[in-house]
C-alpha cells in the first residue's frame, strides 16, 4: 500500500499547489465567482461534468445498485436529460444576463432585490446540502483506505478542498476540476475492468445477479420510480454551480456545446459506476453490510498495487471536484445575494473578496454538521433537492428563457411550492411513494403560470 499512498499524496499535493497558484490574480468577488469568462468547450465541459459527478452520482449510485439493481442507473439519466435540455434550449437565450455572477443576480434583474435575497438563501442551503453529501463520500474513502473514522476522514480530505477553494476561488476550482475530470475519466473504467476480472468475468456476474436486479422498478412502485427519475432530473437542474458555469463561456455557442457534451458523457459514467456496484454485489455475494462503501471496497480488493493508488485518486477526484463547486456557489450565494444587497455603502473589491473567503470557511463548518446528522449520501441529496426545484427552478427557468413575469408571480409560486412540498413529505408522509419535491414543483409551475397571466391582465386593464 505504500506505493498507493505515495500516488495519492502526489495527486493531492498537485491539486493543492495548482489551486493555490490560481489565487495570485484573484482580486474581487467577480473573480471568485465566475473567473475571467474565457473558457472554451473542453474546460467548460470538464468543470460542468466534474461538478455534478459527485459522491451521490458515483458511490451513492454504486450503493443503490448493489441494494436494488439497475433502476438507479436509469433514474440518474433523468439528470442527463435535464442538462441536455439546458444546453439546447436555455443557454442560447441567456445573453441578457452576461453581467450576472450568480443565480441571485439573474433573479434580481427579473423579479427585484428581495427575489435575489430569497434565491441567495435557497442557493446557500441547497449547495451546502449537496456539499455535505460530497464530504460524506470523502469520509468513506478515507475510512476504507486509511482506516480512520468517517468523520475524521471527511475532515482531512475536506480541508484540502477548503484550502484551495477559499484562496483560489472559481479559477482554482476550474483548474482542479479539469485535473480531476481527467483522473476520474481514466480511473472509473479501469476500476470496472478489474472488478469484472476479480468477479469471474461478465458471464459470471450476469449468472449470479438476482433476476429482480434487472427490473428497473425493483424496490419501487411505478409512481415511486417515476418520482425518483423526476427528482433527479429536476433536483439539480439549474442549481447555482451550473448557472455560474453557463455564465463563464467565451461565447454562448461554446457554453451550449459544453453543456450538451457534459450531458452525453454523464450517461456512460452513470452506467460504469452503477455496474461497479452490481459487480461488487456479486463479488461479495451480497454479504457486504455497508453498501455505501462498496465502490471503495472494490478498489481495495480488486485492483493491483499501483493501479489502486490511481483509482483512489480517481475516487477523491469525484467528490472533491463536486465539493469545491458547491462550496464556491454557497459562498457566492451568501455574500453576493444576501449580504451585499443589504449593504447601504458600496464595498470595495478587496472587502467583498475577504467576506467571500470567510463565508467559505463558515459554510464548510455548516456542511460538516449536516454530515454528522444525516449519514446517508443519497438521502442528503434528495433532501437538498426539496429546497430547490419546488421553490426556485420554475421562475429561474422562466427568466432564462425570456418569459416576462412579475414579482408577485415569483412570491406566490415560491410560497405555494415550498408549502406543498413540506406538507406532502412531513404531514402526509409521501403518499403513493411520490416525493414532495415533484408535487411541489408542479404546484409551483401552475401557480407561476396563473399568477403571470393574472398580473398581465391587471396591467393591461
Amino acid at each position: 500500500m505504500i506505493t498507493d499512498y505515495i500516488i495519492v499524496a502526489l495527486f493531492l499535493l498537485v491539486v493543492i499547489i495548482v489551486g493555490l497558484l490560481a489565487s495570485r490574480r484573484l482580486t474581487s468577488i467577480h473573480d471568485f465567482s465566475i473567473s475571467n469568462k474565457r473558457y472554451g468547450v473542453f474546460a467548460l465541459m470538464a468543470t460542468l461534468s466534474a461538478s455534478f459527478i459527485g459522491g451521490g452520482f458515483s458511490t451513492g449510485n454504486a450503493s443503490k445498485v448493489a441494494e436494488m439493481g439497475i433502476g438507479n442507473i436509469v433514474a440518474l439519466c433523468g439528470f442527463s436529460v435535464s442538462i441536455f435540455l439546458v444546453g439546447r434550449f436555455i443557454v442560447p437565450r441567456i445573453k441578457r444576463y452576461e453581467t450576472a455572477i450568480s443565480t441571485g443576480d439573474i433573479m434580481r434583474m427579473s423579479y427585484g432585490r428581495y427575489a435575489q435575497v430569497f434565491t441567495g438563501l435557497f442557493s446557500m442551503l441547497v449547495c451546502t446540502g449537496i456539499l455535505a453529501a460530497q464530504i460524506g463520500a470523502i469520509g468513506y474513502i478515507f475510512k476504507v483506505f486509511m482506516g480512520v473514522s468517517t468523520l475524521y476522514g471527511a475532515l482531512i480530505g475536506y480541508s484540502i478542498v477548503l484550502c484551495y477553494s477559499t484562496f483560489g476561488g472559481m479559477r482554482a476550482v476550474v483548474i482542479t476540476d479539469i485535473i480531476q475530470f481527467i483522473v476520474l475519466g481514466i480511473g472509473m473504467p479501469v476500476l470496472l475492468y478489474f472488478s469484472f476480472e476479480a468477479s469471474g468475468g461478465v458471464g459470471n456476474v450476469i449468472e449470479n445477479t438476482p433476476p429482480q436486479f434487472w427490473d428497473i422498478t425493483n424496490g419501487y412502485t411505478v409512481c415511486g420510480f417515476i418520482s425518483l427519475f423526476l427528482s433527479l432530473a429536476l433536483g439539480e437542474a439549474l442549481v447555482p454551480p451550473y448557472v455560474q458555469r453557463l455564465l463563464m463561456g467565451n461565447t454562448l455557442k461554446t457554453t451550449a456545446k459544453a453543456a450538451i457534451l457534459s450531458a452525453v458523457i454523464s450517461v456512460p459514467f452513470f452506467i460504469i459506476t452503477g455496474l461497479i456496484g452490481l459487480v461488487g454485489y456479486v463479488y461479495f455475494q451480497g454479504n457486504i453490510t455497508d453498501t455505501n462503501s462498496i465502490m471503495q471496497e472494490m478498489v481495495k480488493t480488486a485492483a493491483p498495487i499501483g493501479v489502486r493508488g490511481v483509482l483512489i485518486a480517481g475516487m477523491l477526484s469525484i467528490v472533491m471536484s463536486s465539493a469545491d463547486s458547491f462550496l464556491n456557489s454557497a459562498s457566492v450565494g451568501l455574500v453576493n445575494d444576501i449580504i451585499i444587497p443589504f449593504k447601504t455603502e458600496k464595498l470595495s473589491d478587496r472587502k467583498t473578496l475577504l467576506i467571500a473567503r470567510i463565508a467559505n470557511l463558515f459554510i464548510g463548518v455548516f456542511a460538516i454538521v449536516i454530515v454528522i446528522n444525516i449519514p446517508n449520501i443519497l438521502d442528503i441529496l434528495l433532501f437538498s433537492y426539496s429546497l430547490w426545484s419546488p421553490v426556485i427552478l420554475v421562475p429561474l427557468a422562466a427568466a432564462l428563457l425570456g418569459v416576462g413575469s412579475s414579482r408577485q408571480a415569483f412570491y406566490f409560486c415560491m410560497i405555494a411550492g415550498g408549502a406543498v412540498t413540506l406538507i406532502w413529505n412531513y404531514v402526509l408522509n409521501v403518499p403513493f411513494g411520490i416525493d414532495g419535491s415533484i408535487v411541489g414543483f408542479f404546484v409551483n409551475l401552475i401557480v407561476f403560470c396563473i399568477a403571470t397571466i393574472a398580473t398581465k391582465k391587471i396591467e393591461n386593464s
